[in-house]
């Protein structure tokens, strides 16, 4: 039982060590990840229609 308590109270030592982002932050960077994921997904999209394409080209299947 000592352990537990000593690792709960280093673990909420190491928590009020932490810079925790403001609201404003934590926003612009949500926003960022959703851009960033949409463009690969349509770059990945687009790529996947090429060789789609291109497959469907070499196989004669029209």
């Amino acid at each position: 039982m000592t352990r537990i308590r000593r690792y709960i109270a280093e673990s909420w030592s190491e928590l009020k060590k932490v810079t925790w982002p403001t609201r404003e932050q934590t926003r612009n960077l949500t926003v960022l990840v959703f851009v960033i994921s949409a463009v690969i997904g349509v770059f990945i999209a687009a790529w996947d229609y090429v060789f789609f394409e291109v497959v469907r080209f070499l196989t004669g299947t029209a």
